[in-house]
Formats: structure tokens, sequence, C-alpha cells
């Protein structure tokens, strides 16, 4: 366990999971933005790591970022520690998972939906509302268009509509949804398919999905083929996994 104010971190073998614990609504701050980049770049320098879970202490995921830190001098401040934060989870090669239950509301929102799997409580609620105090969400702006597509992101940040966790796993921002009392066992399921694999290749194959977006064809596919043949091949649990199967046995994975 490292110790942190706002946040919570702990070691769960091949699994990290940081909780944000500023209850009852854990409303971001620039301290504990600050915290949670540093608790981040922890989670970073684990080669063997499978999955960073985001959870969080209280009722509610987190409703957003604290509206003191959007004025005056402290405004620049506040989104430079908000946008560092994104900038090393979008450089994790681990899995992140998020845990929503209540409401996960602006930049909350974000934090939530930015990892690569998002598991909610059916009572959850995720929304932007940004628009009706008078600014908008860059990283949704930025992040939403790949998730859930232009034309349900254009309705979602222009409207400030909340979306309950059935109609948000409808459209895409939410992967799982877990009865009231459940949220733990799905997290469970969701880590235990992880964990059942090799870290190393997991690793890669995030990479490789996020390297690739965007390219050209060509280029995203040159880029592929020399991450496959120079990295993945190069690795002792490619060959494991291949031979496992041709030899009808379970891989024992090394995760190097």
């Amino acid at each position: 366990m490292t110790d942190f104010r706002f946040v919570r971190y702990a070691d769960d073998r091949d699994v990290v999971r940081i909780s944000l614990a500023r209850p009852p609504l854990n409303i971001l701050t620039i301290e504990m933005l600050d915290e949670l980049g540093a608790a981040l770049e922890l989670a970073a320098a684990r080669p063997a790591l499978k999955a960073l879970v985001l959870g969080a202490e209280g009722k509610a995921f987190c409703a957003g970022v604290a509206v003191e830190d959007h004025l005056g001098a402290r405004a620049r401040r506040m989104l430079d520690a908000f946008h560092a934060v994104f900038r090393l989870m979008h450089d994790l090669d681990a899995v992140t998972v998020a845990v929503v239950q209540g409401a996960a509301l602006g930049g909350g929102a974000e934090l939530a939906t930015f990892c690569d799997v998002v598991v909610a409580d059916e009572r959850a609620t995720l929304g932007q509302p940004e628009i009706k105090v008078g600014v908008f969400p860059p990283i949704a702006a930025l992040h939403y268009p790949t998730r859930i597509g232009l034309t349900r992101t254009l309705r979602l940040l222009l409207t400030g509509e909340v979306l309950g966790a059935a109609e948000a796993e409808r459209i895409g921002l939410v992967d799982r949804v877990a009865k009231t009392g459940a949220l733990d066992e799905v997290l469970e399921t969701e880590l235990g398919r992880l964990r059942a694999l090799s870290a190393v290749v997991l690793r890669l194959t995030k990479r490789a999905v996020r390297e690739a977006h965007g390219l050209p064809f060509d280029h995203a596919l040159a880029l592929l083929e020399e991450l496959y043949h120079c990295e993945l091949m190069a690795t002792a649990d490619a060959e494991e996994g291949l031979r496992a199967f041709a030899e009808k046995r379970t891989p024992v994975w090394r995760d190097r």
C-alpha cells in the first residue's frame, strides 16, 4: 500500500487498484489530480502488470473537477494536471478497467470512459454537463467520437444530457452493467479473463490497437507487421502459446 492523501493505491499481484478517496463525491482538485498522476506513474513502472483498476470510495465515482479550480489563475494549472492524468493513461500498456458506482459526471465521466473497459452499477449515471455552466470538456471532445461516434458525441456534449447505465451501455460508453450488489463480482470476472492471459501479449495487443489507430492503411499495417515480427514473436509467451495450442495443453505464461 502506498500512502496518498486523496488516492488509494494497492498492488494485487498482476493488478494495480487505484481508488479515488475523497468521498462522498470524489470531486477532483489539483492536489488530488497530482496524486492520481503519481499513482499512475507507479503503475506504469510495473512491467508484468496486466490490469489497472480505477475505482472510488463513497457513493459516487466522481462528480467532476472542483469549480474553484476552474477559475482565475488556477484554471491553467488545473487543466495541465487533469490532462497529465490522461497522457499517463493513454501511454499505459496495461489494460485499464473503470468501476463506476453512482455519478460519473464531467471530468469523472471522462476519467471512467477513457479506460479500456468500463463496468458500472445499474444505478450509475454518466454525463458531460459542462455546457450548462458555460464550458466544454476537451477530453470528451477528443475521445468520445472514437468510443461512441461523432453524432452521439455532439448530442451528449451539446445538451449536457446525463445517461443511466443501461443507455450508456447501449451506446458504448459502458461495457458491462452489473446488478446492484454484484459490481465486485462482475469486476472480478473481467479481471479473471485478463489474468488468464499473458501480460506481455496483452500489453503488445493494446499497443498495436493504439498505435495503428487513425493511420493510413499501408502505414498502419507496416507498423503492425514490425511490432508482430520484432517484438511479439521475440517473446517467450508467443512461442509458449502456440506450442501449447499444438500440444493441446494449457499454456504456462512467463509474462515475457
